[in-house]
């Protein structure tokens, strides 16, 4: 008996260091997890296809229109004019955009609206002035007339030109017009491209700043609250005024014949709140 405790002595003799041992490594593990940054809130996908159909919680305004093709969604574009998809089921507030996209040609017209103000899904059904145009796509001089009108209206799309901002996909001519610039507003710095190719979008909302990724790279920035903002130069350009709401629809548009552009993935996340940064 008396040896047997001897034995058992010496194992709890030997145990302790191990036991302090493990102790320790525990609570460095435990303070290494807590000293670890939060990881990023996780995308969410605003489903663009369902049963086979463009989602129902996307309505179109306008012209034109959209259809599944290959697992993604297509600008189907009429002589009437342009159109554009909105996302109905919610608002989105200061958050991260993501969009995939692809132009059949680099001139290949569409974009990406934001912060769209109520009013857009008052315009469902109510397309606005339509283009006539001849045999060679040349639009007429009255019903280019009529269409201005019509957008100073803010009919149709064209009440989302003045009550929400674009993000523009199309090579145009100067860096206010081309892929990645806030449309009129903000510049893009984007090299012009061949077209063919699925590419990356990313649009920060953030209180008053707007900010344009492209594959990875910075490219266009606007301050809703400089006063610097460069006039309005073209009838189709967005009006300066009134204010866009914070939180807003978005939306896809869809423009010309021949301007052929696929949707396959659009997706949103929160901003980090200031707790979580």
């Amino acid at each position: 008996m008396k040896l047997k405790s001897k034995r058992q002595g010496s194992l709890q003799r030997a145990f302790v260091p191990i036991a302090i041992s493990i102790a320790m490594f525990a609570d460095r593990s435990t303070s290494l997890r807590s000293a670890e940054p939060k990881s990023e809130t996780p995308w969410r996908t605003l489903s663009l296809i369902t049963d086979g159909k463009v989602d129902p919680n996307w309505v179109h305004v306008g012209w034109g229109g959209f259809v599944v093709d290959d697992g993604a969604i297509r600008t189907e574009c009429v002589a009437q004019g342009l159109g554009l998809l909105v996302y109905k089921k919610e608002r989105l507030g200061n958050c991260q955009i993501r969009v995939v996209f692809k132009a059949k040609d680099a001139k290949s017209n569409a974009g990406i609206y934001v912060r769209l103000a109520d009013g857009i899904l008052d315009q469902v059904g109510k397309p606005g002035a339509a283009f006539d145009r001849d045999a060679a796509g040349k639009i007429s001089k009255e019903s280019m007339a009529k269409m201005q009108e019509s957008g100073e209206r803010d009919e149709g799309p064209r009440y989302a030109v003045h009550h929400g901002y674009e993000v523009q996909i199309a090579d145009g001519s100067d860096s206010f017009h081309r892929t990645g610039s806030i449309y009129s507003l903000a510049p893009s710095s984007a090299a012009a491209t061949k077209g063919g190719t699925w590419r990356t979008m990313l649009i920060t909302l953030d209180g008053e700043q707007i900010l344009v990724d492209l594959d990875g790279q910075r490219v266009s920035s606007l301050d809703l609250a400089s006063k610097d903002l460069p006039p309005r130069k073209q009838w189709h350009e967005p009006k300066r005024e009134p204010k866009r709401p914070v939180a807003g629809y978005i939306g896809l548009q869809n423009h010309d014949p021949g301007d052929v552009v696929w949707f396959k993935e659009v997706s949103m996340r929160p901003l980090p709140t200031s707790a979580d940064k």
